[in-house]
């Protein structure tokens, strides 16, 4: 198993520092949340909560996703860095194609795309997008993405996306990994027929095991049951040795998590403390597995 550091909510004069410290810690990966902006009003509940509220508010810090990877990507040498996850619908994916492989180029094919379609329909509309058919949408996206990122002069002809003969360089050298993140059983089966792998939003245990028994049935629904496939997993009640023990057991490949939580250092932790939690995270769990 490996270890995603988590860094939602953190201030960004942060980040550097802790993306050098996981690296040193031997953490495999950062995963970096997205918000493009915060609606004072929302036309749609927050799926990933009892009441469907957000958990952070107007003045929460967020950056770009792939801003922060690149930049962090400068830091460092050998961490890798996905989002998790990048709302799809809200974005072009031409112009994403291009951010996306900028900075898999730049920090040296250490980067992965974590995607979802996104939830509220402000972001759609206010960025140019259509909230309505997301999902198909979603789907065409990820073929461009792959598309163009393979390199090489290549067109498209789909439903709601289309571009003659286009080329952007330099392309990856490597396959950038698209991770598929979503609860939902569309969002599964997207993530079994079009992913490198899938990404959990908050889950507990039981849950979480139902989930990857499904995600299995599914890809082998689409003859996929072979292929190389990432769980990353944000499991709530499953903690300590014994904990990460049974989540590699039930398939869990990747669990992201915010080590100074777990010992009592909270999210206005200071710097300092954030990386002894790292570090007593690595020692305690990292080294033990």
């Amino acid at each position: 198993m490996r270890f995603t550091l988590g860094i939602a909510l953190n201030p960004l004069d942060q980040l550097i520092e802790l993306a050098r410290t996981a690296e040193e810690c031997g953490y495999s990966a950062i995963a970096l949340p997205d918000s493009i902006f915060y609606s004072e009003q929302v036309a749609a509940a927050y799926p990933y909560t009892k009441d469907g509220s957000r958990f952070w508010g107007a003045d929460t810090p967020w950056a770009d996703p792939l801003v922060a990877a690149a930049a962090m990507g400068a830091a460092t040498t050998r961490i890798r860095f996905y989002t998790q996850v990048l709302k799809l619908g809200p974005r072009n994916p031409v112009l994403l194609a291009r951010q996306v492989g900028s900075v898999a180029v730049l920090t040296g094919n250490r980067f992965g795309l974590g995607v979802g379609l996104g939830w509220t329909p402000e972001e759609f509309e206010w960025c140019g997008a259509p909230f309505t058919d997301k999902g198909a949408r979603a789907d065409e996206s990820i073929e461009v993405l792959r598309l163009i990122l393979g390199g090489g002069m290549v067109a498209y002809d789909g439903r709601h996306f289309r571009f003659d003969k286009l080329q952007m360089s330099p392309a990856p050298t490597a396959p950038v990994p698209i991770y598929v993140g979503g609860h939902t059983d569309a969002a599964l089966r997207r993530a079994a027929r079009t992913g490198d792998g899938w990404t959990s939003a908050m889950m507990r245990f039981d849950k979480l095991r139902a989930t990857i028994a499904r995600l299995a049935e599914l890809r082998a629904e689409y003859g996929r049951e072979a292929t190389p496939f990432e769980v990353q997993a944000v499991c709530v009640d499953r903690f300590g040795l014994d904990g990460y023990r049974q989540q590699a057991e039930i398939g869990v490949t990747d669990a992201i998590v915010v080590p100074w939580l777990l010992y009592g250092a909270g999210f206005d932790a200071t710097l300092a403390e954030k990386k002894d939690g790292l570090r007593r995270f690595a020692d305690d769990v990292i080294a033990a597995l």
